[in-house]
């Protein structure tokens, strides 16, 4: 990877003192690292509006390119027009909109079943003022009847009016391949951006992983289960599939990277520092 490959990255808003003190240390670093932009992540009904806007504020004071997220679960009409107007008076140039995962305390509430139908929305509402970045699933969403199901879903999102994608995070470069070629199959080439997770602590990227349907591979299990309690080998050995990972996607043509951070730079620059000085060989950690 070269010094100008793009890349971005997500935060998430907090709600401490002390959590916005860290936060704004990491979001500074992660400035200066050249992120294109940096996601902010909202909460289902607004529940973090507040903390939202906060985190989007201190991106955009850092000198940094500050992009909302907009969840379609449990959101109103009136909801999101609001919304428009904050990021508006922010001038954001971007969003990423997603449908969200539905909070069990809004039975009901909300006006958008899925992300196309917000998608729909937020372009009828300002036309082409915002850029807009949508979902996409490699691996398929774990509630999809099936792929074909899935990539339907997608493609019904571009036809409502989005530019381009970001995925889920996963650990498997075939499957980014292999849904670009089933995109082009079905007429399909906006830029599709690969998620990447930088592997810190194993035992919640297991929890987190099994939650939302994204495979780990069985050999980087069997690695990190040698390793036992050596945690220090477990995130060297992480960090290095992470940065081969990436090598293969960029090798795949990726126009880009998106890294959930987590909120700690640290995970982002160990990986750019990898990529910057590695030879770009485009493989992928081969299995033991």
């Amino acid at each position: 990877m070269t010094t100008s490959c793009s890349f971005s990255v997500e935060i998430f808003p907090v709600g401490t003192a002390e959590g916005y003190a860290r936060l704004a240390a990491n979001v500074a670093r992660l400035v200066v690292l050249g992120t294109e932009f940096v996601s902010v992540t909202y909460g289902a009904g607004g529940c973090t509006r507040a903390a939202s806007l906060a985190a989007l504020r201190l991106v955009r004071d850092a000198g940094g390119v500050a992009v909302p997220h907009v969840s379609a679960a449990g959101a109103r009409h009136e909801d999101v027009r609001s919304l428009l107007r904050d990021y508006e008076a922010l001038d954001v140039a971007r969003l990423v909109v997603l449908r969200g995962d539905p909070s069990s305390g809004l039975p009901g509430r909300g006006a958008f079943s899925y992300a196309a139908e917000l998608v729909r929305f937020i372009r009828a509402e300002t036309g082409s003022r915002f850029h807009i970045d949508v979902a996409a699933y490699p691996e398929t969403h774990p509630q999809a009847r099936s792929a074909d199901d899935d990539l339907a879903h997608f493609k019904a999102k571009l036809d409502a009016g989005a530019n381009s994608a970001i995925t889920q995070y996963f650990f498997n470069a075939d499957a980014y391949e292999d849904f670009l070629e089933r995109c082009a199959a079905k007429g399909i080439f906006v830029p599709v951006v690969p998620g990447v997770m930088p592997v810190a602590g194993f035992a919640r990227l297991v929890r987190f992983s099994e939650a939302h349907g994204i495979e780990i591979p069985a050999w980087i299990r069997r690695r990190v289960a040698a390793y036992g309690d050596d945690a220090s080998s477990i995130r060297a050995f992480g960090l290095e599939v992470v940065r081969r990972l990436c090598e293969r996607l960029l090798a795949l043509g990726a126009p880009g990277l998106h890294f959930f951070c987590l909120n700690d730079a640290q995970r982002v620059a160990d990986v750019v520092a990898g990529l910057r000085t590695a030879a770009p060989t485009g493989r992928p950690p081969r299995e033991p």
